[in-house]
């Protein structure tokens, strides 16, 4: 069966008083809860201080993973992320509103994975990060939802050029700013020794893939990783909040889909 360690660390960098990013899971208790349902882990990023930033990240999150809890069994994976992401997007929406003014302008962005059997969907809005680690190298399972990296895609601004404009870290999109988003969705096969890392950019606005990929290879203690990956890019800025989950695959359990349904290969 599927089979996953991990770690997880948030820090408020060296400038910031205040911590934006909220970050979450929930782990299966047995082994049918793991294939029935999987592991969920997430990640979020709180966008303005002066609008409750903090608040967006933890509802989104919250959301994320109360909604995966009641869960019923039989959802396709996609299709469950797809929606509790939808449902996150509500909460922070109706947590801005009932805030009266102090939540003009409420959002956050949000990554999560959602691993079963041999696979993991992912689910993202705005700029937080997926990576896969693989033999060393690091892939993005996911595209930045930033107005800059819309100019990459269109041909508009070369990657050099959207790393450097100031209006890099503007969100295209993000939970909260209207009642329905946007889901960006993907599902990738794992293997064992494959390693996710999810990040807000307060990590990878600092420390390239390649070092990530790096760290998380030569640590077989990924606390020790997330700690030496938030240390970095302290290091190097520290301006905003960081936030990492490493997950590393032991072993997986290999199926084939029918019908939308897991079968196990031999």
């Amino acid at each position: 069966m599927l089979e996953v360690e991990f770690a997880q660390l948030t820090d408020c960098g060296t400038v910031r008083k205040d911590n934006e990013d909220y970050l979450g899971y929930v782990v299966p208790g047995t082994p049918v809860l793991a294939r029935q349902y999987g592991w969920l882990f997430a990640l979020a990023d709180g966008v303005g201080g002066q609008q409750q930033g903090e608040v967006a990240s933890r509802a989104a999150v919250e959301s994320l993973l109360a909604g995966f809890r009641e869960a019923a069994e039989g959802e396709s994976p996609l299709d469950l992320l797809r929606r509790l992401v939808q449902g996150a997007n509500t909460r922070v929406h109706e947590t801005a509103a009932a805030s009266g003014p102090s939540g003009a302008g409420m959002a956050s962005t949000i990554v999560a994975c959602l691993l079963r059997f041999d696979r993991v969907v992912i689910a993202h809005v705005g700029d937080s990060r997926c990576y896969l680690i693989r033999q060393g190298h690091a892939r993005a399972l996911t595209r930045d939802h930033t107005f800059a990296s819309e100019q990459v895609r269109l041909g508009l601004l070369s990657a050099r050029e959207a790393g450097e404009v100031p209006t890099r870290h503007v969100l295209s999109r993000s939970l909260g700013g209207d009642l329905f988003v946007s889901v960006e969705t993907s599902e990738h096969i794992l293997l064992a020794g494959d390693v996710l890392l999810l990040c807000s950019d307060g990590l990878h606005g600092s420390v390239e893939a390649s070092e990530m990929a790096a760290v998380a290879s030569r640590q077989t203690d990924l606390r020790a990783a997330a700690q030496k990956l938030v240390s970095i890019a302290n290091e190097r800025d520290g301006g905003d909040n960081i936030s990492v989950q490493v997950i590393r695959i032991r072993s997986v359990e290999r199926v084939g889909m029918y019908r939308g349904r897991p079968y196990r290969l031999r």
